[in-house]
């Protein structure tokens, strides 16, 4: 290949929405993944896009996101649905946090409507009445399907705006080269662009290791399950409960948050990081979860591949506090992993033609989108005009 504008290294969600906004602007973009296809944190992962239960800053780029997965899904099918989010809250001092994100997003103008008790579960008679407070329903965000997004999304680029993709290609080298930046592959093959965007995700050991493994990346580990099929039954949309509410950034910032008291039955949940959520897949499967172990990028094996029983039961006997359906048929379960950084996410100018974007969090499939778009204006200021 001659002449190419871009290398975007990793076709995760973050990779990909980088490769797809530069190539909009007319950039020649070849991207490049190590495996077969996309396989760790953007397909393990609920399918939420949940800008509400983000911090402002991140907020700001899951709103842009919800607009951008809304234009592709009426030229391609990505499974973007649009059918809403859901807190529900347990107690009086989730209920209380509810009202006050009530009156910020209100305020900025994000659609948002309280349901009391009576409401939520007229709305979603599946869940167990002793469960509800109450909740806050955000009726313009979106679920999608983890499992197969990324790839219709790849396609999409690849077909509409002739991104070369390559796979089963691990880059083991990047270096400068005179007017841009150069990648060697496994195989030997080497590329050269005018810049080099490094989204490596958790991966830290292949490119610039000393940088990221002394940096303060950290590695999340998830345990996730997914019931069969139960197409009898509707809980749609992305419902997140009381330990959600206690969890996410967008709540932290609420004037109660400091005087919010954990519940007996909430600590052993709290100590494996477990916060519950459903999404109802297009076959009617429920996936449930998650949990969250910790370890640095330089430690990332401390947390080992196995799937701890214990935890998944801690899961599905708090999910069972919040639904009637049979949570205990599932059909698989799976660890997920992430890098996320103090810093909300590490972005780092190894020079001006080399970039390294990794450790965004849980915020990818919500956020990559909006946040991708701003990046490519900043790494390539010379494509748009004051």
């Amino acid at each position: 290949m001659n002449n190419i504008d871009l290398i975007v290294v990793g076709s995760g969600v973050m990779g990909t929405f980088h490769a797809y906004h530069a190539a909009r602007l007319g950039q020649r973009v070849l991207l490049v993944e190590k495996d077969a296809k996309p396989v760790q944190a953007t397909v393990r992962n609920f399918g939420q896009v949940v800008p509400s239960g983000l911090g402002e800053r991140w907020f700001g780029y899951g709103r842009r996101s919800l607009e951008i997965y809304r234009d592709i899904q009426q030229e391609y099918d990505l499974t973007v649905r649009q059918n809403g989010s859901v807190y529900i809250a347990s107690d009086e001092e989730e209920w209380q946090l509810l009202n006050e994100l009530y009156d910020r997003r209100r305020a900025e103008h994000y659609p948002c409507h309280l349901l009391s008790k009576t409401q939520t579960l007229a709305k979603y008679p599946v869940l167990q009445a002793g469960y509800v407070r109450g909740a806050l329903f955000f009726p313009e965000e979106l679920s999608v399907e983890p499992d197969q997004l990324i790839y219709r999304l790849i396609r999409y680029l690849t077909n509409k705006y002739n991104v070369t993709y390559l796979t089963n290609a691990p880059v083991i080298d990047c270096y400068p080269t005179t007017g841009g930046a150069g990648i060697t592959l496994s195989d030997k093959r080497t590329f050269r662009a005018r810049k080099v965007l490094i989204c490596n995700g958790s991966e830290s050991r292949l490119l610039f290791p000393d940088l990221l493994l002394n940096s303060d990346l950290v590695v999340s580990k998830l345990q996730m399950m997914q019931t069969v099929p139960m197409p009898q039954v509707s809980l749609p949309g992305n419902i997140l409960t009381g330990l959600s509410i206690r969890r996410y950034e967008s709540f932290t910032g609420c004037a109660s948050y400091a005087q919010l008291s954990t519940p007996d039955h909430y600590a052993e949940l709290k100590k494996w990081g477990i916060h519950i959520l459903f999404k109802q897949a297009l076959d009617g499967s429920f996936i449930i979860g998650d949990s969250h172990e910790y370890a640095p990028a330089a430690q990332a094996e401390d947390l080992d591949f196995q799937i701890r029983d214990y935890i998944n039961q801690l899961i599905l006997t708090e999910a069972q506090r919040i639904v009637q359906f049979p949570v205990q048929a599932i059909q698989k379960t799976w660890a997920g992993f992430y890098a996320q950084t103090k810093q909300e996410i590490l972005e780092h100018d190894v020079n001006d033609n080399i970039h390294i974007i990794t450790g965004i969090g849980g915020k990818g499939m919500t956020s990559c989108a909006g946040y991708a778009e701003q990046s490519i204006r900043r790494l390539l200021p010379e494509l748009y005009t004051a």
